[in-house]
C-alpha cells in the first residue's frame, strides 16, 4: 500500500511539487468561485431553512458529521495509506470544506430529499466561514506528517477565515438577500449563473494548467487510489449517518450525497492560494472535484434507475 501511495514519477517528490497559475487566473477563479456561491443561494429560500427548525436533529448530525466525523477518519485513512504529507493537506482540505449544490443537484436526479439536500447546504456553508478554518487547523495537527509541513508553511488561521469569508460568506449573503428582495430576477438569474459559472471555471482551470498537464499524469499513480477511497468513504459516512438518523430512502439518498459531494472549487481556490508551492495540495483538490463528480453522477444514475423501476 505504501509503494502504492508514495510511487515517486520522474524523481520529483510531490511534496516539492510547485504548481503556480498566474495571479490573474487566481483572482479570476476567485470570482467565478464568489459567483458559483451567490448562485446557490440564489436558489435558496428562506423557508428552505425550514428543516433547521422541523428536523434539527437531522441537521445537526448531518453537520457534525460533515466537519467532525469525515475529517476525523480522513485523518485514519491518510496515516493507513500512509500518503505523501502535501496529499494528506489536500485530503483533509477537501473533507472540511462544505457541500455545494452538486449535491443539490444530484439528490435531484436521484430523486431524493431536494428539500433536506437544499437545508444541509445552506447550514453548512453558513457555518463553512468558521468551520472550515477551524476543522481543518485541528484535523491536520493529527497527522504528524501533516502537521510537520503545515508549520513550514507557516499557515495562519485567520488567513484562511478571511478567504473562505470572502468566497462563501459574501456572495452567499449577496444572493440570499437578492432571491428574498427580487425574487422574480434572482429566478431568471438563476437559470443562467449556475451553468455559465461552470462553464467559465472549467475554461478558467484547463487554461491556467494547459501547460501543466503533464503533472496529472506524472502523479496520477500517486493521488489516485486515496482520492478514490476517501470519497468511497464519504459517500458512505453519508449513507451511515442516514440509516443512523432512519431516514427514508429519499433522505438517505441527500444525506449521501451531501457528505460525500464536496466543495471542491473552494478547495482548489484555498489550495491555490495558500499552498501553491505544495503542489499535491492543489493536484488531491483538482482531481477530487472530477472523481465525486463522476462516481457521483453514476450513483444518482443508479439510484434513479432504481426508483423509476419500483413505481
Amino acid at each position: 500500500m505504501t509503494v502504492i501511495c508514495q510511487l515517486a514519477t520522474f524523481g520529483v517528490d510531490i511534496d516539492q511539487l510547485s504548481i503556480d497559475l498566474p495571479a490573474s487566473l487566481q483572482l479570476a477563479t476567485k470570482i467565478i468561485v464568489g459567483l458559483f456561491l451567490f448562485g446557490v443561494a440564489l436558489d435558496t429560500r428562506l423557508e428552505d431553512f425550514r428543516d433547521v427548525v422541523r428536523r434539527p436533529g437531522v441537521i445537526a448530525v448531518g453537520v457534525a458529521a460533515q466537519f467532525l466525523l469525515a475529517p476525523a477518519l480522513t485523518v485514519v485513512l491518510t496515516v493507513a495509506l500512509d500518503v505523501r504529507a502535501s496529499v494528506a493537506i489536500g485530503m483533509l482540505l477537501v473533507a472540511c470544506c462544505p457541500a455545494g449544490n452538486l449535491s443539490n443537484l444530484l439528490t435531484h436526479r436521484a430523486r431524493g430529499d431536494v428539500a433536506l439536500s437544499i437545508s444541509l447546504t445552506g447550514v453548512s456553508n453558513v457555518l463553512a466561514v468558521v468551520a472550515t478554518p477551524a476543522a481543518f487547523a485541528f484535523w491536520s495537527s493529527f497527522n504528524p506528517a501533516a502537521g510537520a509541513l503545515l508549520r513550514q508553511v507557516s499557515l495562519e488561521p485567520w488567513d484562511v477565515v478571511r478567504e473562505v469569508a470572502l468566497l462563501i460568506g459574501v456572495p452567499f449573503a449577496a444572493g440570499l438577500f437578492v432571491a428574498w428582495r427580487w425574487s422574480a430576477i434572482a429566478a431568471r438569474l438563476k437559470r443562467f449563473v449556475e451553468p455559465g459559472v461552470l462553464v467559465l471555471l472549467l475554461l478558467v482551470v484547463i487554461g491556467g494548467l494547459a501547460g501543466q498537464f503533464h503533472i496529472f499524469g506524472d502523479y496520477l499513480g500517486v493521488v489516485a487510489l486515496p482520492i478514490a477511497a476517501q470519497n468511497l468513504m464519504a459517500l458512505g459516512i453519508g449513507y451511515a449517518t442516514a440509516k443512523a438518523c432512519r431516514l427514508s430512502p429519499a433522505g438517505t439518498r441527500a444525506m449521501t450525497f451531501e457528505l460525500g459531494v464536496r466543495n471542491t472549487a473552494l478547495a482548489v481556490v484555498l489550495a491555490l492560494a495558500f499552498f501553491g508551492d505544495l503542489g499535491g495540495v492543489v493536484l488531491v483538490a483538482a482531481l477530487w472535484g472530477l472523481w465525486d463528480t463522476a462516481s457521483g453522477l453514476a450513483l444518482a444514475s443508479w439510484w434513479r434507475r432504481r426508483s423509476t423501476a419500483a413505481h
